[in-house]
């Protein structure tokens, strides 16, 4: 089909990377999917990526890849900005040069957490470490290197893949009697094949003028990080006992944001997209994990 669009997706082997592979079968009619990874494409390395450009016809570019370890950021800032902003520099750059639509994604470390009222995408922005302020660097770059630039701020990602919360904490209620989560830090989950389905849905409607900064993570109450814990242990049905500790019981080197829920009534009017609910999400991915 002469129509079909070509979505190059980087970071392919982190969690929502991997979402995209599971779900790209199903959008073959539509987009042909080139995935890459750091060792098939350094995006921090500006001349690799010029020649990948002017060899391949993209037509949107969906930047997964990022430095995730938010604690030890605080140690590798080098590396952290490497990755997370002069590596997403380069894509914008060489997207704009190509008239390509970049689609990066951010996250809800660029706020502050002393909000108490969902958060919009207006709301100002102050990272509280190295990851936070890497990433918000990252957002600039890329709209001001390309101004068709969609970022997607994002909360709390899960996924059957890779390691997060989720994957986590249904290990150690397998291996233990009793765990302490965190209940003083509120956000709202965001499964990350929801997230990957919503943005081929907005590449599907695609104008130049959604161009712009929007929140995602899945709907409904705004919750702790022991809620969703004693959600998960309702889900696979664990006789686990998990206790509600504060967070500075809990000393991490990077600090976290203690309130992170985003408001994502943006997006969806903009796109017209129903997001589900977290705990429907969860139970989705749930029967995934157990296939």
């Amino acid at each position: 089909m002469e129509n079909k669009k070509t979505i190059l997706i980087t970071g392919a082997n982190g969690q929502l990377g991997k979402e995209f592979g599971a779900i790209a079968p199903l959008y073959e009619d539509d987009f042909t999917f080139i995935f890459v990874s750091k060792q098939d494409l350094p995006i921090d390395d500006f001349i690799a990526l010029e020649c990948f450009f002017d060899q391949n016809k993209i037509d949107f570019c969906i930047n997964c890849a990022a430095y995730t370890a938010v604690d030890k950021a605080e140690t590798e800032i080098e590396l952290t900005y490497l990755i997370n902003e002069k590596s997403v520099a380069n894509l914008a750059t060489l997207c704009y040069k190509h008239h390509t639509k970049l689609i990066h994604i951010s996250t809800d470390y660029v706020f502050d957490g002393t909000a108490t009222s969902p958060i919009t995408e207006k709301q100002k922005t102050n990272p509280l470490g190295v990851y936070g302020a890497s990433k918000l660097k990252g957002e600039e770059a890329a709209i001001q290197n390309n101004p068709f630039t969609l970022v997607i701020r994002t909360s709390w990602v899960y996924s059957s893949f890779g390691n997060n919360f989720v994957k986590t904490m249904v290990r150690l209620m397998n291996e233990k009697e009793s765990i302490n989560v965190v209940s003083d830090q509120i956000g709202r989950p965001t499964y990350a094949r929801d997230l990957a389905n919503t943005i081929l849905e907005i590449i599907n409607s695609w104008h130049d003028e959604f161009a712009g900064i929007y929140n995602f993570s899945n709907t409904g109450d705004a919750i702790s990080w022991h809620d969703f814990a004693c959600a998960i242990k309702e889900s696979i049905e664990s006789k686990c006992i998990v206790n509600p500790i504060p967070s500075f019981t809990y000393p991490t080197p990077a600090k976290r944001p203690s309130y992170s829920v985003l408001d994502t009534t943006k997006l969806e009017t903009q796109f017209c997209i129903s997001i589900p609910s977290w705990r429907d999400s969860l139970e989705r991915c749930m029967q995934v994990m157990s296939n």
